[in-house]
């Protein structure tokens, strides 16, 4: 392990961008990392996602850490600590909002991580020691918390000092621009394009506004859907506006304890494809039951009936957390398919149930059509070849 290098007492210290892009260039790396990581464990796998493999696992997940150790080396140890202190003055500046609280207590589990970081580096362990590999393996953790969390304190030293958005429409201006933007919303004719978080926990959406077959891009504050949005500016493209509008800040996180960079071993799994080949080339119809079984069990390893229900309750939580009306709308569509598909899995159940109780094989006469002609014995004379046809022919 390289120990990290903090800047030179004489060398001029990094501005906050560059504090910030050295939180980026760590993400950026990691993601690298992980990615290869995945590959890599794929391997150790086999079709139903079950480890097979578990010393090339164990292996993969080492360079995995020693790879993440070296890349905080580079390019966050030396600035971990000023970037935590600009990310703070920034969230000092920031008017009161219900995000901060949360951002607060990100920053100083980013310090408590960075801290653990910092002893390890200045004790590294013999390399290439069973010592070293531990250490390695107690960092992850917190090497994984700043790549998956270091945006909030890159995005926070980004708008230190930054200027804060004020609106070039007077109040006259405001309301006529907002009465045509929903005359145009209620013709269909208000195509939202983008939408962000400012710093004031106020979302923002950029739309055209479409009159006359000629269109104006302009800024929305508040829900579009919920009565009280208003028209904070217009513009004559997207770049112009994405220049003075409030900057977009980190986007929110559906569970908390959730980690792009340090997910749980996947569960092994049946495809939907191997069950419908489990019918097919099945001959009972305790074949066909059992694989429709499979799709509706429930538990640890779950069928994919299943899994779809629980992929249209998690998206049902993420639209309702997005706190829009559409969102709840859509929560609602979502949850009525929930309880549909809860009620097909029940029948499902019950059907392969029933073709199980079934004593049954299929009849024999579903005879088989092989997929190749047989050859010829090796006696027999070879059919004769179809006739040339006769070509005319041709002297010198």
């Amino acid at each position: 392990m390289t120990p990290a290098s903090g800047p030179t007492p004489d060398g001029p210290l990094p501005t906050a961008p560059e504090l910030a892009n050295a939180a980026r260039d760590f993400r950026l790396r990691l993601a690298v990392i992980d990615r290869e990581t995945e590959a890599a464990l794929d391997m150790t796998r086999d079709r139903y996602g079950r480890t097979v493999h578990a010393g090339a696992a164990a292996a993969a997940r080492a360079h995995r850490d020693k790879a993440a150790v070296e890349a905080y080396a580079a390019h966050l140890a030396p600035h971990a600590e000023a970037l935590l202190d600009a990310a703070r003055l920034a969230l000092d500046e920031l008017p009161p909002a219900r995000h901060l609280a949360g951002w607060r207590a990100v920053l100083d589990g980013l310090a408590v991580s960075a801290a653990e970081i910092r002893r390890a580096l200045d004790r590294p362990a013999a390399p290439g020691s069973p010592a070293e590999r531990a250490q390695h393996a107690a960092l992850w953790p917190h090497l994984a918390a700043w790549a998956d969390h270091g945006s909030i304190a890159s995005n926070l030293a980004d708008q230190q000092g930054g200027q804060h958005h004020k609106t070039p429409l007077t109040d006259e201006e405001q309301q006529m621009w907002t009465k045509k933007a929903q005359a145009a919303q209620r013709r269909g004719e208000l195509e939202l394009t983008e939408s962000w978080y400012a710093a004031d926990g106020q979302p923002i959406t950029l739309a055209y506004l479409v009159e006359d077959d000629d269109s104006t891009v302009v800024a929305l504050r508040g829900d579009p859907d919920a009565p009280g949005w208003q028209v904070i500016g217009h513009y004559a493209h997207e770049y112009e506006a994405g220049k003075v509008l409030p900057a977009p800040v980190p986007p929110g996180v559906l569970r908390a304890d959730v980690s792009r960079f340090n997910r749980p071993a996947p569960v092994p799994e049946v495809s939907l494809q191997d069950l419908i080949r489990d019918v097919v080339e099945g001959h009972s119809a305790g074949d066909a039951s059992n694989a429709l079984l499979s799709a509706v069990q429930r538990g640890y390893d779950a069928g994919p009936m299943v899994r779809l229900q629980e992929l249209l309750e998690t998206s049902g939580q993420f639209a309702s957390a997005l706190e829009t009306v559409q969102g709840r709308q859509i929560a609602a569509r979502l949850a009525a398919l929930s309880r549909q598909i809860e009620f097909l899995t029940r029948e499902v159940e019950e059907a392969a149930e029933d073709l199980g109780a079934t004593v049954a094989v299929l009849p024999p006469h579903r005879t088989p059509v092989l997929r190749t002609r047989p050859r010829p014995a090796v006696d027999t004379t070879p059919p004769k070849p179809p006739p040339r046809a006769s070509t005319t022919a041709r002297h010198r």
